[in-house]
């Protein structure tokens, strides 16, 4: 990458790059995410190289390693453009076929997507429900960019907003763009993004000010900001300089959780690479604006996520909260002003300023943009979801998740990571925004997205998320330290059998006191399993209570197996039982010693006549 010393250098470069495309030529791109690469990606990646070289291919395909396209539950997958072919799930025999196909302008009709509701084999990734019904601003992106190549990014637009801008729009005109797009926070909080941007332009001017990215994802189940990390981190880069142009700021920092290598690896070489080309560092362009970035490494505190901690983390110390106010714009990073956005929210930026906030706003419905889930649990279709604000949540569900994944309904899906609540299927026609989720006793928070069938039982969801805050808590405020592992014991005994009435008045008793007087985020969100739960399953907790039964049959304490007049005697299930408690001759009806079985459910995960009975 040559020295940029003007905005003209750029352009003349852009153009360069521009004019290498070649759309004749096709285009293997293989999605290699840490999804990707966990599920054998690197063996395409070999062979496709090893056949393009040995079959003398280089100029009839081309080869492109990307980061996630989000559809994780079909990795490794392949996309072939400009055709858009999609090829999911495949192994490298598939990837050498696929090499041959190409290079006689065929396609491998039995590698094609097969939709689990029709059967139907769909060649075109456009065209498969669960991109069809997405509206994806920056996962699309990720299709597009070799995430360790800055001429890729630049190749597809990269920089050139942050190069017009530098040139011909005034900081206070970058803000006032940011605000008519009513973009709002992406890390949880929603707060105007605009609003922000204008504390932190006010404040002190000088050098010392700072802007700092939110990477530490730590919700279970929630992987948005690491895919967008991974597969276009000069996004991330570019919002980052915008908004130092906007406010003043002088230098940067991404903080990344450090379970995030590949991530940090793809930042590394990125933030490299533009320091080179001149668009980090002293006198950007020639433009008189100074800006860099520098990457710290959080150590997986759940509890940094919290502006006030990331920052203390920044500097070095013990990630604690503290009171606000002041608030980080105010007083932040070693005393100076300081703002503060996530992953998702930085990435937004170059969209807002290349489409103009008109067009973004018009995206959502309620709220303005998209906001990408990550879509897990017992779901068909898992992956990363991007979809305007203000969509359904049985769109997201049903259309593009299509549906449950076993035989037994969807029951809840629980949003917003620990913090969040759990949302009924009796509200699914709730549209996605901030103010609904929190009119339903949860949040949207950095997107995680849990799905959960009639097989969940939600006590033991709640359970599980208290167990997570409670270890989680920095235990400096006394309620969220002792508050969370009460809670916790309440439901540990409802759980157990143990429980009374008396248990769920003092739950929401609890409740409502840490969330009036925790210091933190952590604390004030933290009862919200617990509320959540309590008000849309709260017969569930009764039946527990008073009948000291568990409906979902999960809750080890409360439940019995049996084996019915269904059994064929075919044994899988003695195979299975870790602790000898099942007895039968062969194909006779068996039984299961009660004082035996752990309860662990193997028997009834294996059995395929349902001839396991949980009482």
């Amino acid at each position: 990458m040559e020295q940029l010393r003007s905005s003209e250098e750029f352009e003349a470069l852009r153009q360069r790059l521009f004019s290498t495309i070649r759309p004749e030529v096709p285009t293997v791109v293989i999605s290699a995410g840490t999804c990707g690469l966990a599920s054998g990606a690197e063996k395409l990646i070999r062979t496709a190289q090893r056949e393009i070289l040995e079959k003398r291919l280089q100029e009839k395909i081309f080869l492109k390693v990307t980061g996630c396209h989000g559809f994780c539950e079909m990795e490794p997958s392949v996309l072939i453009e400009p055709q858009r072919t999609f090829y999911p799930d495949l192994d490298a025999d598939g990837m050498e076929r696929i090499i041959h196909a190409l290079a006689e302008g065929k396609v491998v009709e039995d590698l094609l997507y097969v939709d689990k509701s029709t059967g139907q084999k769909i060649e075109k990734q456009d065209d498969i429900p669960f991109f069809r019904h997405q509206s994806r601003l920056l996962l699309a992106k990720n299709e597009k960019v070799d995430p360790l190549n800055m001429d890729d990014y630049i190749k597809n637009g990269g920089y050139s907003a942050f190069v017009n801008m530098l040139m011909n729009i005034r900081p206070d005109g970058v803000i006032d763009e940011v605000k008519r797009s009513g973009l709002r926070g992406r890390g949880g909080a929603g707060f105007p993004t605009g609003m922000k941007w204008e504390f932190l332009a006010k404040a002190a001017n000088g050098r010392g000010k700072y802007i700092v990215c939110n990477a530490d994802e730590g919700d279970p189940g929630a992987y948005m900001d690491r895919s967008l990390l991974e597969g276009n981190p000069h996004s991330i880069i570019e919002g980052m300089l915008i908004g130092a142009y906007a406010t003043g700021t002088d230098s940067g920092v991404i903080y990344v959780r450090s379970e995030y290598p590949l991530a940090i690896k793809h930042l590394n070489a990125a933030l490299k690479q533009a320091r080179h080309a001149g668009l980090l560092g002293a006198d950007i362009l020639g433009a008189g604006f100074d800006f860099d970035i520098s990457i710290v490494k959080g150590a997986g505190a759940f509890v940094c996520g919290e502006e006030t901690a990331l920052m203390r983390s920044i500097e070095g110390r013990m990630g604690e909260p503290r009171q606000r106010p002041p608030f980080p714009v105010e007083k932040g990073i070693h005393g100076k002003p300081t703002l503060i956005n996530n992953v998702e929210t930085w990435a937004n930026i170059p969209v807002i300023m290349t489409t103009g906030a008109e067009k973004y706003a018009g995206t959502g419905n309620i709220n303005a943009g998209t906001k990408i889930f990550s879509l897990v649990g017992k779901i068909k279709n898992t992956g990363l979801v991007e979809v305007p604000m203000g969509t359904p949540v049985k769109k997201v569900l049903y259309e593009i998740g299509g549906g449950q994944a076993g035989k037994t309904g969807i029951k809840a899906v629980q949003t917003g990571g620990p913090s969040g609540g759990c949302i009924p299927s009796s509200m699914f026609d709730m549209p996605i925004s901030y103010e609904s989720f929190a009119k339903a006793g949860s949040i949207i928070g950095s997107g995680g997205m849990i799905v959960m069938d009639e097989n969940t039982c939600m006590i033991d969801v709640a359970k599980y998320f208290m167990n997570f805050l409670k270890d989680e808590s920095c235990g400096k405020c006394f309620t969220c330290r002792k508050g969370t592992q009460r809670m916790h014991e309440l439901l540990d005994d409802i759980a157990s059998g143990r429980g009374t009435m008396e248990h769920l008045t003092l739950m929401e008793e609890l409740a409502v006191v840490i969330k009036d007087t925790a210091m933190c985020g952590l604390g004030q969100t933290a009862p919200n399993p617990i509320l959540s739960t309590l008000k849309y399953f709260r017969d569930e907790y009764i039946e527990h209570i008073e009948k000291k039964r568990c409906p979902a049959g999960v809750c080890k304490a409360l439940i019995r197996f049996s084996v019915n007049y269904k059994c064929t005697g075919c044994g899988a299930c003695v195979k299975a039982c870790p602790e000898n408690a099942i007895k039968g001759e062969k194909k006779q009806r068996h039984v299961i010693d009660p004082e035996r079985c752990s309860r662990c459910g193997a028997c009834r995960s294996v059995c395929k006549f349902d001839a396991i009975d949980v009482n």
